[in-house]
């Protein structure tokens, strides 16, 4: 064995650690700590992607080596190092973008505990990424639950409390409802690796047995997920956690939580139940509906919004709708589309929220669209960066919005009997994002009279000003226009790496 091959099990392994090290140490060592961690395995990731892209071959890393059901094991092929490698980078950059809002908004006797939540939510998500076990996959959604509701109410106030709760309150149904499908499958196979329930599985629908109870187990984890990943309608937690917590918080969460669990909805669909199974079931047209129902009524609650981090986190609920949509295709074309827009989506709605706080910086720290009139002039970088993104979400061609709309209307026209719908959902779908995103850049491009800055005390503010979040803005920007005029290689090893996942 390879000694890269031991880089994913020690990625989870140092990132569980750094969890409980953060908490004795002091907030500026424990941040310290975290990117150093965050860094050191991103670097990891990237070599094990290079060696599973060369190899063209997946590999079974037996934790302990003992083999199920005794021990446990995590399988890694070309999606699984990308979206490793992809996470740790959005997940950096997300923490330089947010750290004088953080030292800001967060108590210093709390800086530590911060770096506890993110540390454990990377360890989490990079488990879900690789695991080939689904009840360590249940676990550490939990995990990820815990972290991802500790990053919201750190900030403490009456709202993220509030939207903690109610996190909370729909991530745990949706933690159950997959729970539930899991002990079906379990009861149904006798299995938990995930290979082992596939054969199990194919058995079973080849017999034509117990194909009822195989249905419910397949729902129970798709809408638990569905719930988790804040799909239409249940989203009615996402605006206030996205919009009034502290803003790595909000870009963290909007780029990467719900990706984890759509991620691992994926390995279900292709290494658990096998996608020809998906597809043939009801699931795939119960997704496709509210998949466009979320492309629609995301994108008419971000229109109504008057406050631009909310209408940023409306916006992710249309994005995730398209995501589903592609899933509701039931093609591979389809799946393609999807983990490509988790990509581009991941990387533009981290762009936006950052770009966001700078323009809210330089208003008087108002997140109201009055009081953004101008910010564009009066902190350039970000008024740029924040153009780039909405160029981005609307799918003006250059950036990557632009590709995975080409890639969703391409997989639309293989599916006979869902084009007109897919194609006709986009249409509307991207003249509403227009209004939206282009009513807030000619918003922050409307000049504002001398006296009217005076009075309201708006400020200028340079790039150099803030180096880490100028820094993580022209990262995103550059990240952006990559994924939008280079993504032919990366969408041939998103083929790759779903031949290679199946």
């Amino acid at each position: 064995m390879a000694f890269v091959q031991n880089f994913p099990f020690m990625s989870i392994i140092l990132s569980l650690f750094a969890g409980p090290l953060s908490s004795v140490l002091g907030g500026k060592k424990a941040k310290w700590l975290n990117l150093a961690v965050i860094s050191i395995i991103g670097a990891m990731s990237v070599a094990v992607l290079v060696f599973v892209a060369v190899t063209d071959e997946a590999f079974v890393y037996t934790m302990g080596h003992f083999p199920a059901p005794w021990g446990n094991e995590i399988r890694v092929g070309i999606l699984e190092a990308f979206m490793a490698v992809f996470f740790c980078l959005i997940m950096l950059l997300c923490m330089l973008g947010g750290v004088f809002e953080r030292e800001e908004e967060i108590e210093d006797t709390k800086q530590n505990l911060y770096y506890v939540m993110v540390n454990m939510l990377l360890c989490s998500l990079l488990a879900l990424i690789y695991t080939n076990d689904l009840f360590t996959a249940y676990v550490f959604v939990e995990i990820n639950t815990i972290s991802a509701c500790g990053l919201i109410m750190i900030k403490q106030n009456g709202r993220t409390l509030e939207a903690a709760t109610r996190y909370m309150i729909m991530s745990l149904m949706g933690s159950g409802l997959l729970l539930l499908g899991i002990c079906f499958l379990y009861g149904l196979t006798g299995h938990l690796l995930m290979s082992n329930i596939k054969e199990q599985v194919a058995l079973l629908h080849a017999g034509g047995e117990y194909t009822v109870p195989l249905l419910i187990s397949l729902g129970l984890m798709s809408t638990g997920l569905a719930i988790k990943s804040a799909l239409f309608p249940f989203h009615s937690w996402l605006p206030d956690a996205y919009g009034y917590s502290t803003l790595s918080s909000a870009a963290i969460l909007s780029s990467l939580v719900s990706k984890g669990y759509i991620f691992l909805l994926v390995k279900i669909f292709f290494r658990v139940f096998g996608f020809g199974i998906v597809r043939d079931s009801k699931v795939v047209n119960v997704l496709f509906v509210f998949g466009i129902a979320g492309m629609i009524m995301g994108s008419i609650s971000a229109i109504w919004e008057n406050n631009i981090r909310r209408m940023i986190a409306y916006s992710s609920v249309a994005q995730i709708g398209y995501i589903y949509m592609g899933f509701g295709l039931g093609t591979t074309a389809g799946v393609i589309a999807s983990i490509y827009h988790i990509v581009c989506h991941a990387a533009t709605k981290s762009l936006l929220f950052v770009a966001a706080s700078g323009l809210t910086d330089v208003s008087g720290d108002s997140t109201k669209f009055l009081d953004l009139t101008g910010a564009g002039y009066r902190n350039k970088l970000a008024g740029v960066a924040f153009t780039v993104g909405s160029l981005s979400m609307v799918g003006i061609p250059m950036f990557s919005g632009f590709i995975s709309k080409l890639l969703f209307a391409q997989a639309g026209m293989e599916s006979r009997n869902k084009m007109l719908l897919t194609l006709i959902a986009l249409a509307i779908s991207t003249i509403l994002n227009a209004v939206y995103f282009m009513k807030t850049v000619i918003r922050i491009y409307t000049p504002v009279p001398a006296e009217i800055t005076r009075e309201k005390g708006y400020i200028t503010m340079k790039a150099r000003e803030r180096l880490p979040k100028s820094a993580a803005l022209i990262c995103f920007i550059i990240l952006n226009l990559v994924l939008g005029l280079s993504s032919e290689p990366i969408i041939t090893l998103f083929r790759r790496g779903l031949a290679m996942f199946a």
